[in-house]
C-alpha cells in the first residue's frame, strides 16, 4: 500500500502545477484508480482484523466512527464501512480529495457531462 499511497500524493502535488487540462485529466483517472485501490488494500487488511469480532461489536465501532448502519448489515458491509471510515482520513484519501476538488474548479471531472 506504501507505493500506492506515495503515488497518489505525488499525483496531488503535481496536478495544481500543471495547466493543461487533459494532463490533469490524465493524472485524476490515475489517481481515481490509487484512492480505490489503497481502500480495497485498507479494506481486506481491516477484514483480516475483523476475524472473530462479534457483528454487535463491529455495529458499535461503525457508530462510533461517526457512520450510521444497523444490526442487519452483513459483516462485510460494517468491515467496508469501517474501512472507509478509516480511509478517508488518511493523507492519500484526503489529497486525492483536494486533488478532485481543485481539478472541478478548473472544469476538469472523471465524470462526463451530459
Amino acid at each position: 500500500m506504501m507505493m500506492t499511497t506515495q503515488r497518489l500524493l505525488d499525483l496531488a502535488a503535481a496536478a495544481p502545477a500543471t495547466i493543461d487540462e487533459d494532463l490533469i485529466l490524465v493524472y485524476l483517472t490515475e489517481a481515481n484508480g490509487l484512492y480505490h485501490q489503497g481502500f480495497e488494500d485498507l479494506r481486506k487488511t481491516m477484514a483480516a482484523r475483523a476475524v472473530g469480532v462479534s457483528p454487535e461489536a463491529l455495529v458499535s465501532a461503525v457508530h462510533a466512527a461517526g457512520l450510521s448502519c444497523d444490526a442487519s448489515q452483513d459483516r462485510g458491509e460494517l468491515v467496508s464501512l469501517l474501512a472507509l471510515a478509516e480511509w478517508q482520513m488518511t493523507p492519500a484519501a484526503l489529497a486525492f480529495t483536494e486533488m478532485a476538488e481543485d481539478a472541478a474548479r478548473r472544469g476538469v471531472s472523471l465524470i462526463p457531462e451530459g
